[in-house]
């Protein structure tokens, strides 16, 4: 069994002049939480829509399974592009067993998906009586149902709260350590960060980079850093050849290091120099920060 799960080779998607999505190629491979990240207009949707045979390309080609997408490989996946519709006046269950019918699914199974959903406690609760983000949870047992080897999410916690977004996120980590592959579309780049365990950065259609999101996270060591004579510490760190750049920001210095060189190196050296810190913390560097800086680049 082959461990890529989606390959995708120059995929483009041009809507008239506009270029929504150009020449992306990536792969996902299998139990990855893989989200497609970029702002509003950045070609997420609509790469999604041509993954799943919903948007026609203009040219490129991709893969399920190692295989040419056919109609039994699509029943492998879940998917939620559009909130789907559910009867209000109906219970959880009720509204997934209508969809299961609609679906012509035999193999479903309605109380483990409400239970990775988290909402098998709910299941006899109408609809109508759910919260937004209790909602977007049962959109999401609903592609769940056929027990999918693919979970894709098109903006899983657009709108939501800040609660409803931890219940959406614990939610798909949950369902990701079923084994299952999750793909996931966001705007939002903390919870990408929070969530997902590979990503790919769009902006207007192209791919600036695609990766582990540890290895983003950690491509780069910085430190916080302060002693008591301010002056003598900067004096000290332009000495250190290991020290690429540093900033001060709120009485205290931010210093970005070689990959090849940890904080105990730094205050090593210091100490070795007379100088004592009086704090150090390590920081690690944020989705946010790096999405940024790609953008800078690109302008």
């Amino acid at each position: 069994m082959s461990d890529t799960i989606l390959s995708i080779n120059g995929l483009t998607k041009h809507f008239g002049r506009i270029r929504a999505v150009e020449e992306l190629t990536l792969e996902v491979k299998r139990s990855e939480v893989y989200g497609i990240l970029g702002p509003n207009g950045s070609g997420k949707t609509t790469t999604l829509g041509m993954i799943l045979g919903v948007v026609h390309a203009t040219r490129g080609t991709y893969m399920w399974f190692g295989e040419v997408p056919t109609h039994d490989s699509r029943k492998r996946i879940g998917a939620i592009l559009e909130q789907p519709i559910f009867y209000p006046y109906l219970s959880a269950a009720a509204n997934l067993q209508i969809i299961a019918r609609i679906k012509d699914s035999k193999d479903h199974d309605i109380d483990n998906s409400l239970t990775l959903a988290g909402l098998y406690d709910r299941r006899h609760s109408m609809f109508r009586t759910f919260s937004y983000g209790m909602r977007q949870r049962l959109a999401i047992a609903a592609a769940l149902l056929c027990k999918p080897e693919v979970l894709i999410l098109d903006e899983p916690t657009n709108g939501l709260d800040p609660q409803g977004i931890a219940e959406v996120r614990d939610m798909i980590q949950n369902v990701a350590k079923t084994g299952m592959t999750v793909i996931l579309a966001s705007h939002l780049l903390d919870e990408v960060q929070k969530t997902c365990t590979h990503v790919c950065v769009l902006e207007k259609g192209k791919k600036l980079f695609s990766g582990k999101v540890d290895d983003v996270l950690n491509d780069t060591i910085m430190v916080e850093i302060a002693a008591a004579n301010m002056e003598l510490l900067k004096t000290t760190l332009k000495a250190f050849q290991k020290v690429t750049e540093f900033s001060e920001e709120h009485d205290k210095l931010i210093v970005k290091l070689a990959t090849d060189t940890t904080a105990e190196d730094l205050n090593a050296f210091l100490f070795g120099q007379g100088v004592i810190l009086s704090h150090l913390t390590l920081h690690k560097k944020s989705l946010e920060k790096y999405f940024l800086e790609l953008i800078d680049k690109q302008s």
